[in-house]
């Protein structure tokens, strides 16, 4: 970050002008499952993505479906139900047949109402976090509790339970970082009035939210199969950027004649850790900084504005230093810890459920073996993505730059060594796999 940078010391900051929900956060509060009947042909085939893969006919669908006027999407939630529905099929468009038969163009009757609606949210025309997590869920007992037992995707993947798994216990994580984000109001305002007992509360509400945040990703264990996830999901949270499948991108008919290029899926398009690292001060540097914010540009624009809002505040890292208290250093030193050991924590699930699979599928490849249909959906699972998340980034590296770049934002070096837990072996995290078995 540019230290010229203007300090922002206007207060106060609310929740709402940013559209983030007090209950929510950056949840979609009661998402629309239904459009208008005018677009029943889009939902009609969103609907139905997996069937229509598995039977070879979505990009015969798509094909056939009219080109739909998309003003008579008048509301926010309109909006970003369409944006989850279009998106949805030109993920299944586009890898309906794996990475082997890849297309150069989307159709005109998916490609320009996608542009502009996403043109009008403020979003890329790709599936986003915003998309299959925020905007893609219902209560199935409108009273009852936000639990997985009683939640549900409006749209999904192939995949099967697992899809709904991914997608919903990543929204659990959402939903366990608000208390924490409602507080990072209150850091702001202590830091401004200079009130330091407000800081270290509101800091220890934050510190507890990152770690129900831990508890919830855990989760992933129990509803998230790891071959599944890596051998049939993963392609269709792809992009067409970074990606070798698809070198030159992609044409949007009728939008423009020239490819565009837009990264996958990624966890790096939530907003939650982003607001976190700019709190606390943790600064990415070189392509894991150049990833990471290039990421905020497939958020909901007033989320993004929301980061560089924390961003432009004066330095909460600088304050603690400055006020020299045991409480507060202690308190800001353990919120550290913590978004470094959540850090820690989502680098083990990813070396389960891409890294393992990934040499699994190298060695059945070269032995040729692995009859099992389980091995065989590993076996055959994408090669281009091997190595990558499906943001396209080179997964390992990047998430254990940004996990060092978190612990270097620590006051003094020593204390958080010894509050981080150390990564767990590799025996640990196989073994889990074993219990897991495929629907």
């Amino acid at each position: 970050m540019m230290a010229t940078k203007v300090k922002n010391t206007e207060t106060p900051l609310s929740l709402e002008q940013f559209h983030i929900s007090e209950d929510y956060g950056f949840i979609l509060p009661e998402p629309m499952t239904d459009l208008p009947v005018y677009y029943k042909p889009w939902m009609d085939i969103a609907r139905n993505v997996p069937e229509l893969i598995s039977s070879h006919s979505l990009r015969l669908r798509i094909h056939d479906m009219p080109l739909l006027e998309t003003h008579l999407l008048r509301t926010h939630r309109e909006l970003r139900l369409a944006h989850l529905a279009l998106s949805m099929m030109t993920m299944g468009y586009v890898w309906q047949e794996g990475e082997r038969e890849t297309v150069k163009v989307l159709p005109r009757s998916l490609s320009v109402p996608f542009c502009e609606v996403s043109q009008r949210l403020g979003l890329p025309p790709i599936l986003i976090h915003a998309d299959t997590v925020l905007t893609n869920w219902k209560k199935r007992d409108p009273d009852g509790p936000f639990s997985m037992e009683n939640l549900e995707l409006l749209l999904t993947l192939p995949g099967g339970e697992s899809v709904r798994g991914f997608f919903l216990v990543t929204l659990l994580v959402e939903l366990a970082a608000v208390p924490g984000l409602k507080s990072i109001l209150d850091v702001i305002n202590g830091v401004h009035y200079n009130d330091v007992a407000m800081v270290t509360k509101a800091l220890d509400v934050v510190s507890q939210a990152i770690v129900s945040m831990k508890q919830a990703l855990k989760l992933m264990h129990e509803y998230v199969d790891p071959s599944i996830f890596y051998g049939i999901m993963r392609i269709y949270l792809s992009g067409w950027k970074d990606n070798p499948s698809m070198p030159e991108g992609l044409v949007y008919e009728g939008v423009q004649e020239k490819p565009m290029e837009f990264s996958g899926g990624s966890a790096a398009q939530s907003s939650i850790l982003h607001c976190f690292d700019e709190l606390l001060g943790v600064q990415h540097e070189g392509n894991s900084g150049a990833f990471l914010r290039r990421m905020r540009d497939y958020m909901p624009p007033s989320h993004k504005q929301f980061i560089e809002n924390i961003s432009s505040r004066p330095s909460l890292r600088s304050f603690v230093l400055q006020k020299a208290d045991e409480h507060l250093t202690h308190t800001f030193q353990q919120c550290v810890a913590r978004l470094v050991d959540f850090r820690n924590y989502h680098i083990n699930i990813v070396t389960r459920y891409i890294t393992i699979p990934a040499s699994r599928a190298k060695q059945l490849r070269a032995s040729k073996q692995g009859l099992a249909e389980k091995l065989d959906v590993i076996r055959t699972a994408p090669t281009a993505l091997e190595e990558r998340g499906t943001g396209g980034s080179g997964i390992m590296t990047f998430l254990k730059t940004v996990r060092d770049e978190t612990k270097e934002t620590s006051i003094s070096q020593c204390t958080i060594e010894n509050q981080v837990l150390p990564e767990p072996s590799m025996t640990e995290i196989q073994k889990p796999a074993s219990k897991l078995t495929t629907e």
